[in-house]
């Protein structure tokens, strides 16, 4: 057994399906200080501080989605996660080096107007950015037409940057949710889609989730009967979002990691909404899904704890039939 599996029981918290309370899953400790640092840096140790692990083998596909919130207080946040993951990609690559093909994509919580024309939509891939605090740049396609990165890109921490910093333009009604489910939809990634190629069923799919509110409320107007319903929000429940994540990937929760970035209680130092359905959300992929504290001014120490997760979801991995 890998000397990550060893330490990994030490991280994993009861699951649990409750919407509202942070304090069950797995949960990263509020107040993380790790040294931050600019794109190509290595920020922690990959092996945890046992050494060079060997890698695990049984995850050949690793599919790494990042549903970023795109409002007018995440800038700061965008940021904190451009410093980080130069060292959680290097260590998630050492950790399964049995892993053949990674794929890394971007995509905000709301329609997005400063991607390329036609790929606009929530839940496109970022290949271009622009308005407030944005990287402002054309940042791909990459190799092949790829709207997305993998293994093959040269400096990764510098294109990651660039796609990741999608600003703060974005609307304050977060559909995080939405963001993900139509990135992975089968349906958007086909032959001539935006995201043709990303989410491949026979991978093991990572989705880390950074927002500081919880996804905004269904709606409908303040008539009686209503009679003019709007969605403003993902539409369905925390079950439903898991069921249709777990669908997507042929009924497999096995081969689901999602780690989110949230507000976790109502006395946080970054004035973050509690986010009790993401939270919820998170909650219902038991020893697969982890949470950690907006607000840290640091994301270094949130990656290394996943770290064990990850390396154990890939260990048990289950081929697709």
């Amino acid at each position: 057994m890998m000397a990550g599996c060893l330490w990994a029981s030490t991280l994993f918290g009861c699951s649990a399906t409750g919407d509202v309370t942070s304090g069950s899953g797995a949960t990263a400790g509020s107040s993380t200080t790790g040294n931050s640092g600019q794109g190509g840096d290595t920020l922690f140790d990959p092996t945890g501080g046992k050494g060079g692990a060997g890698g695990a083998a049984e995850c050949k596909n690793v599919d790494i989605l990042f549903v970023v919130d795109n409002s007018a207080s995440m800038g700061d946040n965008q940021q904190s996660l451009i410093n980080s993951f130069p060292g959680f990609v290097s260590a998630i690559q050492e950790k399964l080096s049995g892993a053949e093909s990674y794929h890394i994509g971007v995509v905000t919580t709301d329609d997005y107007t400063y991607n390329d024309a036609g790929c606009t939509k929530i839940g496109n891939l970022v290949t271009k950015t622009g308005g407030i605090e944005s990287s402002n740049s054309t940042c791909g396609p990459f190799g092949g037409g790829r709207r997305y990165l993998d293994e093959t890109d040269s400096n990764l921490g510098d294109k990651f940057a660039c796609i990741a910093k999608v600003g703060v333009a974005g609307n304050d009604d977060e559909r995080v949710a939405r963001a993900l489910l139509n990135a992975i939809d089968p349906a958007n990634n086909g032959s001539g889609t935006c995201n043709q190629g990303f989410a491949r069923l026979d991978s093991l799919l990572l989705v880390v989730i950074i927002t500081d509110e919880d996804d905004v409320p269904d709606g409908c107007e303040s008539l009686d009967p209503p009679t003019n319903c709007l969605t403003y929000g993902s539409g369905g429940t925390p079950q439903e979002w898991y069921d249709q994540v777990i669908a997507i990937k042929g009924g497999l929760p096995e081969n689901v990691v999602v780690l989110s970035l949230l507000g976790l209680s109502g006395d946080n130092s970054c004035g973050a909404q509690v986010a009790a359905k993401l939270i919820g959300f998170t909650n219902r992929f038991g020893e697969n899904g982890y949470k950690g504290d907006i607000c840290s001014t640091s994301y270094d120490e949130f990656f290394a704890q996943t770290l064990p997760i990850i390396d154990k979801a890939c260990q048990e991995y289950v081929e697709p039939k």
